[in-house]
């Protein structure tokens, strides 16, 4: 699977949701969030992702946000606005980093890169599919009809096996086997409890903490924000 084609493809995707949306204030699927927070994030995200890679780079070590703080404030503030510059948004930022995203993988740097200036860093590499994933992810939160169902399934093993990946890695993973329609098996900390289900009906649990497209006996809980 070659990530900036997908996330070519699944900004287009995206865009086209955006663009028959009618109301930026509905709720979106993240706790909290309009449907405007959601597009303002996916549009500060692209800046933030499009400036770290740029930094990588050239060397510059240029963090993606300035802190938490400002990325914050920046998304409640564009969440105000009308719906059509929030599309308008999105759209005029996805160039910049998809070429930002170009040339990051073209140069190869090993470089890391902070999130804010004082704050953790990770490899530079990660970036396209850091993108790919909140294009995704973001557009299924939109609730606009949209579901990790209608995605392509080399997209949804490997968004799966990330989040898969993620959870193994939380402070305290719950112990579980997942096993998909598909015939993928993964254990998580240990194993005791079985949920089965599609590949995206899993994917939507383990990323949003939505049961309906699983099953099991006792279905194990997920923290948030996986």
């Amino acid at each position: 699977m070659t990530v900036l084609l997908q996330l070519s493809d699944q900004t287009e995707r995206l865009l086209r949701t955006a663009r028959n949306l009618t109301d930026a204030s509905a709720p979106s699927l993240c706790r909290g969030w309009t449907r405007g927070h959601v597009l303002t994030h996916l549009a500060r995200n692209a800046d933030g992702i499009a400036r770290a890679a740029r930094g990588a780079v050239e060397g510059t070590g240029t963090s993606m946000y300035d802190s938490p703080e400002s990325r914050d404030a920046d998304i409640d503030a564009g969440a105000l606005r009308p719906l059509a510059d929030q599309v308008d948004d999105v759209a005029s930022t996805a160039g910049p980093v998809a070429d930002a995203l170009a040339a990051l993988v073209a140069a190869g740097p090993e470089a890391r890169v902070p999130r804010t200036p004082d704050g953790p860093t990770f490899r530079s590499a990660r970036l396209p599919e850091m993108r790919l994933r909140e294009v995704v992810y973001h557009h299924v939160d939109l609730d606009a009809g949209f579901t990790f169902a209608d995605l392509d399934s080399d997209l949804v093993s490997f968004l799966l096996e990330d989040q898969v990946r993620r959870l193994r890695h939380t402070a305290e993973p719950p112990s579980m086997h997942l096993r998909t329609d598909e015939g993928d098996v993964f254990a998580v900390g240990g194993g005791a409890a079985y949920v089965t289900g599609s590949r995206a009906g899993m994917l939507m649990w383990l990323a949003r903490q939505d049961p309906t497209g699983v099953r099991a006996e006792d279905l194990p809980t997920l923290a948030p924000g996986v």
